[in-house]
Parts: structure tokens; C-alpha cells; sequence
């Protein structure tokens, strides 16, 4: 049972968050937007997101064989250079450790990305992670008429 709802309790701060989403909504491509948004989602254990954001991908034309391959990006070979830098980043950006981000990992993404798209993409990555903090705690249920 949901906990809180965010948005009618504390609107400025559910309408900051939805800011973030818009601008990296606006500046990230999509295919990869929906990439970088299901991988955090799985690594936080987020359900309602990785529901949202695996339908949100296959109704915008994505194989569900590449979104499948998601949970195990590494071995699969469903995924190109950028992408592949784009959910390495994802891994170590939503995994913080101690080190922050290792640098073979920003390295191999800034030789396929632009300092701008990598701004903009580690902005989605921090998004997706606030959102995921929200509807975890909260206990977002998942819509049961899709």
C-alpha cells in the first residue's frame, strides 16, 4: 500500500524533480533514455519504474529482447558502444561507492559522448535514481489496469 503520495504532499519538490525529468527528457535520446531509466530502476530493486519505464520503451517501438537483455547488458550483444558507455555509467553512477565513478568507465563513455551529453546523461542517471528513491520508499503500486 502506498505510503505517501509525493505530489500531493509536497508539490514544490514533486514539480523540481518533474523539472530535471523534462530537461533530460528534452536533451537525452530516447532510446537511450529508456535504456539508462530501466537499468537504475532494476539495480534499485524499483518495481513501479521498471514497470513504467519497460512499457513506456516497447510502446515506443524498443524490442522487448533488448530490454530483456538489460538485467544482463555486459554479455549481451544487443547493444552498441554508446549505449553500452551510457549503462556502464548507469551502473557506477547509481551504485556510488567510496571512489565515485572509476575512471575506465568515464573514460570509455567521454570517447563516445560530448561533455554536454555526458552532463545531460548523468543528469538522467541522477533523476532516475531520485525517482526511484521516491517510489520505493513510498511504495508506488503499480497500475493493475495496463
Amino acid at each position: 500500500m502506498q505510503r505517501i503520495n509525493v505530489a500531493g504532499v509536497a508539490p514544490e519538490a514533486f514539480g523540481a524533480v518533474l523539472g530535471l525529468e523534462k530537461y533530460v527528457r528534452a536533451n537525452v535520446e530516447h532510446t537511450v533514455l529508456e535504456l539508462v531509466k530501466l537499468r537504475a530502476s532494476m539495480l534499485n530493486g524499483c518495481a513501479y519504474c521498471v514497470d513504467m519505464h519497460s512499457r513506456e520503451a516497447l510502446d515506443a517501438g524498443e524490442s522487448s529482447r533488448r530490454l530483456f537483455a538489460v538485467a544482463t547488458w555486459r554479455e549481451a550483444p544487443f547493444f552498441d558502444e554508446r549505449e553500452r558507455a551510457a549503462l556502464a555509467l548507469t551502473d557506477a553512477v547509481t551504485k556510488l561507492g567510496e571512489h565515485g565513478v572509476p575512471d575506465d568507465v568515464w573514460d570509455a563513455a567521454s570517447k563516445v559522448w560530448s561533455e554536454k551529453a555526458l552532463a545531460d546523461l548523468v543528469l538522467a542517471i541522477a533523476t532516475i535514481n531520485v525517482w526511484n528513491r521516491i517510489a520505493v520508499t513510498f511504495r508506488n503500486e503499480l497500475p493493475t489496469d495496463v
